[in-house]
């Protein structure tokens, strides 16, 4: 069977990253492990489990936003709180114990509860309509922040003086507390009185086994503790898949000596200087990596010494049909992500000049950072290059949430805006955008691996600085080197629907390599080769 421990987390915090329904999304659910489960969980390739050390009230419907909805699990929290169900449960607010003659005011955004014209309580809900977070008020400050499991309990509670969280608690499922950490130092103590865990391995009931301190320096102990139980029960054949993440990695090397591993790496969430890193990757069975870049990197530091090393990409190719035809501009997508400001302004004025002779063509600035100013930032630095140069800075006016420029009505007919941001956090936004996109250009040196694969599968045709696994000059797409061959590029695939139709059909033969079939077998190999 095949653990994967994945790095689902907060930050570098133990806890998961679930957002309320209302904010901006501020990360990407994505990553390596959640390609990898749903390749193991729709095609059967092998028997698996994910092994979750973080605290998850909200698992459940993660899974489901995946689409692994029944994905066997076992978490470290779970056997904390000695919760043994694996389904989520529906419930209401209504039916939780409230002082009588509360009132609910329904805002757009959360449920305040009153009492007698004070606030005493504020509700918080997923994006899937769960509560997941009631803050209990004291005069105007938070006293106790109740975490919500979707199971239908309160899983744990903060408590709060002077609006400073002092300790957290980690309750079963009829409220008696299990362990309590604390917020100052970061040690952890047990309840004496329900001092024990339950570990279940799909067999009812679970196995009891008691704690073997009444305190611990901190939470990462007990996670060692119960982790290291918990792979005490399973198989010596058992592979662990390894999401590579500095949180985790001391407490899974502390447990794992001895046993086979595959590391998995993805993006930045690594340090290839980390001694601990070092130490996992001499000890791997395996080590898939992401990216070429990636796994070249790794076999530069091993040399012949290790060479159970590939480069599996997370996502998989799909033959899809863009839109771009259909509509009546011609969208590029540029990539601004770590591009240097002074790249930045030569595309502005590149594009600028180009308006010239095609004013079909509109210029996406695409980013996937969350920071919610960025927009504005872009556009005004763009207004301000076109305007330092004698162009229209009207090119680049800003929308505001009603689709209309900030500016009055009137401007906004004399000059035609050209230019407009897209930022699209998670993967669902970004396919959308990317589907109406007549060209992808990336010319910055970070290589955006999500872009590339999604070029591919709607067979738009890319420029980028350097050429990868997905690009190839000539044929799905073209390497600049100098910004001043950019227009020449430009004229090649927007003027001439022949030199378009070509790179969409090399696309498509290049991404039949990364198929969803192609990556299973791939990912066969690896665990074959284990053994």
């Amino acid at each position: 069977m095949v653990i994967f421990i994945p790095a689902w987390y907060k930050k570098n915090e133990w806890c998961e990253n679930e957002q309320n329904w209302h904010e901006r999304k501020m990360h990407t659910e994505f990553d390596d492990t959640v390609k990898q489960i749903q390749l193991y969980h729709r095609n059967k390739a092998f028997e698996y489990s994910i092994c979750v050390l973080g605290f998850s009230p909200n698992f459940r419907h993660f899974l489901h936003r995946q689409g692994v909805y029944k994905a066997p699990y076992f978490s470290v929290f779970d056997a904390i709180n000695e919760c043994e169900s694996k389904r989520a449960r529906v419930f209401s607010f209504h039916d939780l114990d409230w002082i009588p003659n509360t009132e609910f005011l329904y805002t757009p955004f959360v449920i305040v509860a009153m009492f007698h014209g004070r606030k005493y309580a504020q509700l918080e809900f997923g994006e899937d309509g769960n509560l997941i977070q009631i803050d209990m008020y004291e005069g105007d400050s938070v006293a106790i922040r109740n975490i919500y499991d979707d199971r239908g309990f309160v899983s744990s509670a903060i408590i709060y003086s002077e609006n400073a969280p002092v300790y957290q608690d980690y309750y079963t499922e009829n409220g008696t507390w299990k362990i309590r950490v604390f917020f100052d130092d970061n040690h952890v103590e047990i309840n004496p009185e329900r001092n024990f865990y339950i570990i279940n391995l799909g067999k009812e009931p679970g196995e009891k086994i008691t704690f073997k301190k009444n305190r611990y320096e901190s939470i990462d102990e007990v996670i060692s503790e119960i982790f290291n139980t918990f792979i005490s029960r399973l198989s010596e054949n058992d592979i662990f898949c390894i999401a590579m993440h500095n949180l985790h990695n001391k407490v899974i090397s502390d447990n794992l000596k001895g046993r086979r591993t595959v590391l998995s790496f993805f993006e930045k969430r690594y340090n290839l200087e980390d001694k601990l890193t070092m130490l996992m990757l001499n000890r791997a069975n395996y080590i898939v990596t992401d990216s070429k870049i990636s796994c070249d990197k790794i076999k530069d530091i091993f040399g012949d010494n290790h060479n159970n090393i590939v480069n599996i990409t997370p996502f998989d190719t799909r033959k899809e049909i863009g839109i771009s035809g259909q509509l009546t501009v011609q969208k590029i997508l540029v990539a601004v992500d770590n591009l240097p400001p002074e790249n930045f302004e030569k595309l502005v004025l590149i594009f600028a000049k180009y308006f010239e002779e095609n004013d079909k063509a509109r210029v996406c600035f695409f980013t996937r950072e969350a920071d919610i100013a960025l927009p504005g930032r872009l556009l005004a630095h763009a207004r301000q290059v076109l305007e330092k140069n004698g162009y229209d800075s009207r090119m680049a006016l800003e929308e505001n949430d009603n689709g209309t420029t900030e500016n009055a009505v009137d401007e906004m007919e004399e000059a035609q805006v050209m230019f407009f941001v897209e930022q699209c956090v998670d993967e669902l936004t970004a396919s959308k955008c990317i589907r109406e996109q007549r060209l992808i250009i990336n010319l910055s040196d970070a290589v955006n691996l999500y872009l590339q694969i999604s070029g591919v599968s709607f067979g738009i045709p890319q420029v980028v600085s350097e050429e990868s696994q997905y690009v190839k000059h000539g044929l799905n797409g073209q390497i600049v080197k100098r910004f001043e061959d950019l227009p020449k590029v430009l004229t090649y695939y927007l003027s001439s629907l022949n030199n378009w139709n070509n790179a969409m059909i090399q696309a498509y033969e290049i991404g039949e390599n990364y198929t969803t079939r192609r990556l299973v077998e791939k990912w066969k190999e690896v665990l074959e080769s284990i053994g």
